[in-house]
């Protein structure tokens, strides 16, 4: 058997977790717009962990339900610091698209950014090979890294 055929039947048996976290710097409104894309189908398995109960992110029998429990379980995976300062942080919503949910969440921050923190451990209580790739636009300029569980933290100096 050739090692690619190999690779790719290791792959299928061994599925892959990833989230994508984006962060950008809107200097003019003094806000972070972060997006968050994950699996849905991972999201739903670490919602019904966290509150023994399954709730369907793209039929939800009760949005507002899902909504609270979403923000929930992301504003408690998901922290942020700025010049070493916490920021708080909020959610605004998420929208399915093929076979991820976007979660949107925004941060009100000063103009000026020197120092960023993120904690992201989203996913990692439901998968122990979970990897959370981030992107930080701040001032134009772009830094990105990649955390494979347990690592959960990182920090950019601008």
């Amino acid at each position: 058997m050739s090692n690619t055929l190999l690779f790719f039947l290791f792959n299928l048996l061994h599925p892959f977790y990833v989230s994508v976290t984006s962060i950008e710097h809107n200097k003019e409104e003094k806000k972070l717009e972060i997006s968050c894309r994950i699996f849905f189908d991972d999201l739903e398995d670490a919602l019904a962990q966290k509150y023994q109960q399954r709730f369907s992110l793209i039929k939800p029998k009760d949005p507002s339900t899902v909504n609270r429990h979403l923000a929930s379980y992301l504003l408690q995976n998901l922290a942020i610091s700025i010049n070493g300062t916490p920021s708080k942080l909020e959610y605004l919503g998420y929208e399915i698209e093929e076979d991820a949910a976007w979660c949107y969440v925004q941060a009100e921050v000063g103009s000026v950014i020197q120092n960023i923190t993120i904690n992201n451990k989203l996913l990692y209580q439901s998968h122990k090979q979970q990897s959370n790739i981030l992107h930080v636009t701040i001032n134009g300029i772009r830094k990105s890294t990649k955390l494979d569980y347990p690592k959960s933290k990182v920090s950019f100096s601008y």
